[in-house]
């Protein structure tokens, strides 16, 4: 199967400079993620079963400058909304209401939620239309002045992790809070992935589907996603409840744009400028991203939290949903 996303670009960054190009990384990112089994974007379609409610949900369109994007606002309008970055990439939001978190978070402040450009039911990617790293920053940075906010608070999950430091690194003074749960490393070469040393004959499998794929098979996509989902949860009744809402909408050509931009970057040199209050959450049991990969983050960035969810996977927010709750108000309730 195809996975990945990692960090790119920064068009702008406050410190451009220091943003290294270094396309040796990407391909072998590609490599790790392919041979792995892992990929981010799995990461994703692991959160991505269709979402709960996802159906009914009503939302908005937004004319970006060189998109359209759907986005959904949920909770009372006061306070600083709090925008929610879903991983992939090549998935789209609707796993985040998987979980019963959001709901409750809602009932006290606006949580927005959007479909990255060319997923789900944003428009499907034009032959002409761009899909980089660059291009994530500027939708994001356009939902929010469509939004109204002068600063928002920010979470990002998973790739959704990545993007969020990255918009944090080019607009700083638009972030009030940042919340990075079970992200990828700032550089993606970096991330650390569990899934062959603990589950040696998926991952074996994977890889075997990964190839017939690769020459043209679609028919082991579905077993893959399954045997995927399988790995990323602490409890079985979890993992099982959410392995039977079904597999996820995955879109190959978004994966593979932004995968092929990723190699171009390395957000490590930006870490270090965070004046905002950050928060850097892990599932101790994260197969997908190793807990050390979130321990680094927060240690590059100055007077960050560091929050560990000891019976969680890769979703500590489904899994682990009040003792998520908890900690995120706690957080974002500090100035």
């Amino acid at each position: 199967m195809d996975a990945l996303l990692v960090p790119s670009s920064l068009p702008n960054c406050h410190a451009q400079p220091s943003l290294a190009a270094r396309p040796p990384l990407a391909r072998r990112v590609r490599q790790r993620a392919l041979a792995g089994g892992i990929m981010l974007a799995l990461l994703q379609l692991v959160c991505a079963p269709p979402a709960r409610g996802a159906e009914s949900e009503t939302g908005q369109v937004l004319k970006a400058p060189g998109a359209t994007l759907y986005y959904e606002v949920r909770g009372p309008d006061r306070g600083t909304p709090l925008v929610l970055v879903n991983g992939g990439p090549g998935y789209d939001h609707t796993y985040l209401h998987r979980s019963t978190a959001w709901d409750e978070l809602a009932r006290s402040r606006r949580i927005v939620f959007y479909d990255q450009r060319g997923n789900g039911r944003s428009p499907a990617l034009a032959a002409d239309q761009t899909c980089t790293v660059r291009d994530q920053v500027a939708d994001l940075e356009a939902l929010r002045q469509h939004i109204g906010s002068e600063r928002i608070d920010l979470l990002g999950h998973s790739w959704g992790g990545y993007l969020v430091m990255a918009y944090a690194a080019r607009y700083p003074q638009h972030v009030a809070h940042l919340v990075i749960c079970d992200s990828a490393a700032p550089k993606f070469a970096d991330t650390v992935f569990l899934f062959k040393d603990v589950y040696p004959e998926t991952t074996s499998r994977q890889e075997e589907r990964a190839f017939a794929e690769r020459m043209g098979d679609p028919t082991p996509h579905q077993t893959s996603q399954r045997e995927y989902f399988s790995m990323l949860f602490y409890s079985p009744e979890k993992r099982d409840a959410f392995i039977a809402a079904g597999p996820a909408p995955y879109n190959r050509k978004v994966n593979h744009a932004i995968v092929a931009d990723l190699e171009n970057y390395d957000l490590n040199p930006e870490l270090g400028k965070f004046g905002f209050p950050t928060l850097v959450l892990t599932g101790r049991f994260d197969m997908n991203v190793a807990p050390a990969v979130a321990w680094k983050i927060h240690r590059a960035i100055p007077g960050s939290r560091f929050v560990v969810f000891e019976r969680s996977g890769h979703l500590p927010f489904y899994e682990e949903p009040a003792e998520f709750i908890r900690t995120l108000e706690y957080f974002l309730a500090a100035p």
